[in-house]
C-alpha cells in the first residue's frame, strides 16, 4: 500500500520541476528579448567646432574678405532674458546692396540647439562664396557671375543660447536659452498643439515672438526684404515648402514657383531623392508657429523654404546628437559637401524662376564637371543601402526566431499544465477509490 501511493506523487513532483524550469526559462527568454539601453554619443570634437570656434573663424574669415563680406552683432531682450545673434552678409560689390536688380537670399542655421551639422554647413558655405574652396572636386569658378548678383544673408547660429545648453551636455535640447522652441514662437497659428504635443519640445513661448531670437529674425525679415529664405534643419533630408501648420501647399503661382523650384534643385542634384512638399503634409505631423509660415503669410517672403539636411533614422531616440548629426568623417564630409553644392543651385535656380529679374542666368552650374566626388557619393550610398538591407534582414530573421521559440515556450508550458492536471485528477480518483474501498 505504501508503495502504491507513493507512485501517482512521483510524476507530479516532475511536473511541479518542469513547470518550474519551464517558467524559469520564460522569464530568461523574456530578459533577453528586453533591449539592452543604446550607449549615447557625445559631440565629436575631432568634426564639429564649438559655437565660440565657429565665431572666431567667421570673424577671421570677414576680416580677411572685407571687400565683400560684412558682420553684425544684434541683441534684443524680454523680461530678463537676453539673445545675441551673428548677421553675415555677402555682397560681391558692397556698394550696390540695395540695387533692385539683386536676388537677397536670408540663410538661418542652428535655429534648434542639437543640430550642430546645420551651422557646420553654413560655415563652409561662407568658405565657398569667399574663398573658393572646392567642392567634391567642382570648378566654383563659373560660379563668379551668378555671385554678382546676389546679396545673401546668413545667420549661422540663430539659437546660440540653446547651442550652448547642448554643449553644457544637454545633447537632446533643441529649445533657446529659457525653454522655448524658436520654431514655434511665430506667429501663424500660434499656440495650437495637437494630441501628441510635448511641452520639452515645442513650448511656443507666452506669445508671439516672445523670445528675442525671434524677434530679431522677423526684424531682419522686414528690413531686408529676401526673396528666398531657407531655414535650415537636420532630423531627416527634405526641401519643403509651406504649410507647416496644415496638411496642404499655398494656392496659386507662387506656390507654383516654389515647387518647380524644389522639384529642379531635387532632380538636378539629389537624383529626387529628397522628400519634397509642405511641411505639414510630408513630415507626417503639423507644426504651429513656424517661421516658415509667417514669412509666407505675413512677412510675404516669395520663396520661404525649410531644408532638412541630415537625419540618422536607426537612431535610438535617447541618442540625440547621433540622430541628428553625422558622427563619421566621411558621412560628415558627404553632408557638408552635398549641401553646399545644393545651395549654389538653389542661387542660380533662383535667378532663374523669380519673375521680374533682371539677371538671365548662364547655367553655370550646369557646365560643372565633378572629378568623381558626387559618383563616389552615389556609389558609397548604394552600398550602405545594400549592407544596411542585409542587416536589416538579419535582425528580422532573429526576431522572427525569437517570436517562436517563445511560443514554443508558451505551447510546452501548457501542454505540461494539462498534464500535470490529468495526473493529479487521476490521483485524487484514485485516492476517492480507496477511501469507499
Amino acid at each position: 500500500m505504501a508503495l502504491t501511493s507513493a507512485h501517482p506523487a512521483t510524476p507530479l513532483l516532475v511536473c511541479r520541476l518542469l513547470a518550474l524550469a519551464l517558467t524559469l526559462a520564460l522569464a530568461a527568454v523574456a530578459s533577453s528579448a528586453r533591449k539592452i539601453p543604446d550607449p549615447i554619443t557625445p559631440i565629436s570634437q575631432d568634426l564639429y567646432h564649438s559655437s565660440d570656434s565657429i565665431l572666431r573663424e567667421i570673424k577671421a574669415l570677414v576680416a580677411r574678405n572685407s571687400d565683400r563680406l560684412t558682420m553684425d552683432t544684434v541683441r534684443a531682450s524680454n523680461k530678463g532674458y537676453s539673445a545675441e545673434m551673428f548677421v553675415v552678409t555677402f555682397n560681391h560689390a558692397k556698394g550696390t546692396v540695395d540695387d533692385g536688380s539683386k536676388i537677397k537670399i536670408m540663410l538661418s542655421f542652428g535655429q534648434h540647439g542639437r543640430e550642430l551639422i546645420t551651422s557646420e554647413v553654413a560655415l563652409s558655405l561662407l568658405y565657398i562664396l569667399t574663398e573658393k574652396r572646392r567642392i567634391a572636386g567642382v570648378d566654383l569658378s563659373s560660379f563668379e557671375k551668378i555671385l554678382e548678383n546676389l546679396v545673401i544673408k546668413v545667420v549661422p547660429m540663430e539659437n546660440f543660447n540653446g547651442r550652448k545648453l547642448v554643449e553644457a551636455g544637454e545633447l537632446c535640447d533643441r529649445r533657446n536659452g529659457r525653454g522655448v522652441d524658436l520654431n514655434r514662437n511665430w506667429s501663424v497659428d500660434w499656440g495650437k498643439k495637437e494630441k501628441d504635443y510635448n511641452p520639452f519640445e515645442e513650448d511656443p513661448g507666452t506669445a508671439p515672438f516672445s523670445e528675442p531670437e525671434a524677434q530679431i529674425m522677423q526684424e531682419l525679415s522686414k528690413s531686408f526684404k529676401p526673396h528666398i529664405w531657407v531655414n535650415v534643419h537636420s532630423g531627416m533630408e527634405a526641401l519643403f515648402m509651406p504649410y507647416d501648420h496644415k496638411n496642404t501647399t499655398p494656392d496659386g503661382a507662387p506656390s507654383q514657383l516654389m515647387r518647380s523650384l524644389l522639384e529642379n534643385l531635387n532632380r538636378r542634384h539629389f537624383q529626387d531623392s529628397c522628400l519634397v512638399g509642405s511641411g505639414g503634409g510630408a513630415v507626417g505631423y503639423l507644426a504651429h508657429g513656424t517661421t516658415t509660415d509667417y514669412l509666407f503669410d505675413v512677412a510675404k517672403v516669395p520663396m520661404p523654404f525649410t531644408f532638412e539636411i541630415y537625419g540618422d533614422e536607426k537612431a535610438s531616440t535617447d541618442d540625440c546628437f547621433k540622430m541628428f548629426n553625422p558622427v563619421d568623417k566621411t558621412t560628415f564630409d558627404r553632408v557638408i559637401n552635398k549641401w553646399c553644392m545644393a545651395f549654389l543651385i538653389l542661387f542660380e535656380e533662383g535667378l532663374r524662376i523669380l519673375p521680374g529679374s533682371q539677371v538671365a542666368s548662364q547655367g553655370a552650374l550646369d557646365n560643372w564637371v565633378p572629378i568623381g566626388g558626387e559618383v563616389l557619393e552615389r556609389i558609397a550610398d548604394q552600398k550602405s543601402g545594400s549592407e544596411n538591407r542585409q542587416l536589416e534582414g538579419l535582425d528580422l530573421g532573429m526576431q522572427e526566431l525569437k517570436t517562436y521559440f517563445r511560443l514554443f515556450m508558451l505551447s510546452t508550458f501548457l501542454l505540461m499544465f494539462m498534464f500535470c492536471s490529468r495526473i493529479s485528477k487521476n490521483r485524487n480518483r484514485e485516492s476517492d477509490e480507496q477511501s469507499i474501498a
